[in-house]
């Protein structure tokens, strides 16, 4: 079998990356090959060896931090996905999303579906779900106004509701008379002048504001529509108050769904069509995020990250192939 000069290159390039990144000054100060034993004297040229050794450190330290930090990641045990955009867009399941997830309850990993939809009560995403066929439990879909609820019970207060009126039953049973608190979500018949202004007087006398999310747009099946963040930052800019966001991106949000199924953020992954919300936020709290091409992505949606996306997919039946094959 002939050799090419390329693929002994590639041969000595992967001899040099196991001594470099395995052995380190312990193997090659055995052979004559440590720092101190290579360098020549002030003024003289380099020879092959000074050279090599040279490429062998340079090759170490670029290794270095990518080996430290798989180390410190432990075996994938958790899953997070996002719904609307990644699994479906309305009425419609993305393409082959179905089997992919029926591909993933295969593997020994716990799933939990996580979003920022206030356009309906859980009850009915779930059941909106199970019409597309998606094999779902309604107990694995953690929302941001199971959230939302659980920060105005915590602080005990009267909210306000600005969310759809589909919404409503995730808040049965909270004191709303005589609000002294402002919730905010998707709510595009609310989102009029009086009921703005209703809110803005209440926040300018007090009362705290909470958004559900502050998600810049979304995705629907006639294009892009506007999110509840545009009218909760004129609400900040009007009564310069600062909003408490309880969903997506906040570390919180991300800790609450992995404490339900009992995984730390470096035993699991996120896959979202949001970079900032789903993938963003979810790296900062410590998970890998996967970014897919499908829903309210944008070209360009990949650098809108730092640090940018472990991985950026077609959609979510390749994340889920991605994660089949090489992190489990």
């Amino acid at each position: 079998m002939a050799f090419t000069l390329y693929s002994l290159l590639q041969a000595a390039l992967l001899c040099v990356n196991a001594v470099a990144v395995l052995h380190e000054e312990r193997f090659l100060n055995k052979i004559g090959w440590g720092t101190d034993q290579s360098v020549g004297g002030f003024g003289e040229e380099p020879g092959i060896k000074s050279q090599l050794v040279n490429l062998i450190r340079s090759v170490r330290m670029v290794m270095r931090l990518p080996l430290i930090e798989m180390a410190t990641r432990r075996a994938l045990k958790a899953v997070l996905i996002d719904l609307s955009g990644t699994l479906h867009i309305e009425d419609t399941a993305i393409s082959g999303a179905q089997e992919a997830l029926q591909k993933l309850r295969s593997a020994p990993v716990a799933v939990k579906f996580v979003t920022n939809t206030t356009k309906e009560c859980k009850q009915t995403l779930f059941e909106r779900l199970q019409k597309l066929d998606f094999d779902i439990q309604e107990d694995e879909i953690f929302t941001s106004l199971t959230a939302a609820r659980n920060l105005v019970e915590q602080m005990q207060v009267r909210p306000l509701l600005l969310v759809d009126d589909s919404a409503l039953k995730d808040f049965e049973g909270i004191n709303r008379s005589d609000p002294n608190a402002v919730v905010v979500g998707l709510a595009p018949q609310h989102f009029n002048y009086n009921t703005m202004n209703k809110a803005f007087r209440l926040i300018s006398d007090g009362a705290p504001l909470i958004a559900i999310h502050k998600a810049r747009y979304y995705k629907k099946l006639d294009g892009l529509s506007l999110g509840p963040g545009p009218f909760i930052t004129g609400l900040e800019y009007a009564t310069d108050v600062k909003a408490t966001v309880v969903g997506k991106p906040e570390k919180p949000f991300f800790l609450e769904a992995l404490q339900s199924i009992g995984c730390q953020p470096e035993e699991a992954v996120m896959i979202g069509d949001d970079a900032r919300d789903d993938v963003g936020g979810a790296q900062n709290a410590g998970m890998l995020g996967i970014l897919v091409k499908t829903g309210k992505y944008q070209p360009g949606d990949g650098d809108k990250t730092s640090p940018p996306p472990y991985l950026i997919c077609n959609a979510f039946p390749q994340a889920v192939d991605h994660i089949l094959q090489l992190l489990l």
